[in-house]
């Protein structure tokens, strides 16, 4: 199933192909897209992809009267991932899915990613169930099909901004698109943007021999909004905890027009 183009989903050329409570299998176009703030091929839409399979699942185990808030998101992936899908990059990446123990409050789906039969990740999602919220908005009917032109920075409406010493930074502009059926950036999207300021962070610097993402471990701690109108801007915020010549490790932050951090992460790469 193809989705609309105006949802976070369409958005990014997701397509679903199974979508149930045993298992869900959904891939994403990830070739030849690029970090803002590095100039190199990235692998942040592998977290777009990985929000979307592992929470869908989780969300299909929901009973009557419940819904889903992911609370947790991580993976872990070969280094030279962006190199495997740099040799087909027309070739879609394709992730599967399925829950992983009974069904309690909280629940938690394991997914595996692949490139051409090439396994790229493992990866889990932990969702809580919460009561339905009262007002759940519905995503607008609209056309689908091949991915409109664009950068990854312009799908996600993020823009490089100003950040102290060697952080590294992306304000959020608004865009409804990219709204979840609450009202918030979608969780796929948040966590594209901290591996993408993350990655820059443990690589400033750094002319020969980049360090790749090894693994992101995302916490979403409350609601992330986009820049409001006339406001203060919403950003994600990178910085180097440690850096060496073959290892290095980051954290990254959310942080909404309140000033509160939204969602934290924390990433590891290597040479």
């Amino acid at each position: 199933m193809s989705h609309p183009l105006n949802t976070p989903l369409g958005r990014f050329g997701i397509v679903t192909s199974e979508d149930g409570p045993d298992g869900c299998v959904a891939s994403i176009p990830a070739g030849e897209m690029v970090n803002p703030l590095t100039g190199t091929l990235t692998i942040a839409p592998l977290a777009m992809l990985v929000d979307h399979v592992g929470g869908l699942v989780n969300h299909r185990r929901r009973g009557p009267g419940e819904w889903t808030v992911s609370s947790e998101l991580s993976f872990d992936v070969r280094p030279d991932a962006v190199d495997v899908i740099a040799e087909d990059p027309g070739e879609p990446v394709t992730a599967t899915s399925k829950p992983f123990a009974a069904k309690s409050d909280v629940g938690l789906g394991l997914c595996e990613l692949s490139h051409r039969g090439i396994t790229l990740a493992t990866a889990t999602v932990r969702s809580f169930f919460i009561s339905a919220p009262a007002h759940i908005g519905e995503f607008p009917d609209g056309p689908t099909g091949p991915l409109p032109p664009g950068s990854l920075a312009d799908r996600m409406a993020v823009r490089v901004a100003e950040s102290g010493g060697s952080a590294k930074a992306l304000q959020q502009l608004p865009d409804p698109v990219l709204n979840n059926s609450l009202g918030i950036v979608h969780g796929g999207v948040s966590a594209m943007a901290l591996e993408l300021v993350a990655s820059a962070a443990v690589n400033a610097g750094r002319d020969d021999r980049p360090l790749r993402t090894a693994s992101l471990r995302v916490n979403f701690i409350r609601q992330f909004f986009s820049t409001r109108e006339g406001g203060p801007e919403s950003r994600y915020v990178g910085t180097a905890l440690r850096v060496g010549r073959r290892s290095g490790i980051g954290e990254a932050q959310a942080i909404g027009p309140d000033g509160e951090v939204a969602i934290v992460a924390r990433l590891t790469a290597y040479a």
